[in-house]
C-alpha cells in the first residue's frame, strides 16, 4: 500500500508518512538513519547487521523516489544507500517503540553513544 503521507519536517530532524487516514507514522532521521534498510547497515545475513551510534543530530537532506514502492533518503552524513520501501516504513511505524528499545539497548551493550 502507497503511503498517503510522505512529508519531512520543516526542521529535517523527522519524517511523518500516513497511510489512509487513521494509520500515521512520526520517524525520526537519527532512526532511520540507524535502521536504514542498506546493505551497509543491515549487512548481507543478521550476523553482519552493523549497530551505527553517534547519529543522534543527523537530518534528512532529501528523498527520491524509487519506482512506485519506494523512496531513497540522502542524509546529511552523505548515507543514501538505504531504499525504504512503503512495508518498510510501515513496519517500522508500527514496531517503533521496540525497535528504538531494542538499538538503544544495543548501544548500552557495545558502550556506544547515540
Amino acid at each position: 500500500m502507497q503511503p498517503t503521507k510522505l512529508t519531512v519536517r520543516k526542521d529535517k530532524k523527522s519524517l511523518e508518512i500516513a497511510f489512509g487516514e487513521s494509520e500515521t507514522y512520526e520517524l525520526t532521521a537519527e532512526m532511520l538513519r540507524v535502521l536504514s534498510p542498506s546493505a551497509e547497515v543491515q549487512g548481507h545475513s543478521p550476523e553482519q547487521r552493523k549497530t551505527i551510534g553517534g547519529k543522534q543530530n543527523v537530518e534528512i537532506m532529501k528523498m527520491e523516489p524509487v519506482g512506485n514502492y519506494a523512496v531513497r533518503i540522502t542524509f546529511d552524513d552523505m548515507h543514501d544507500t538505504g531504499i525504504f520501501s512503503w512495508s518498510y516504513f510501515r513496519e517500522l511505524g508500527q514496531n517503533k517503540e521496540t525497535r528504538w528499545a531494542e538499538h538503544l539497548s544495543e548501544l548500552a551493550e557495545k558502550g556506544m553513544a547515540r
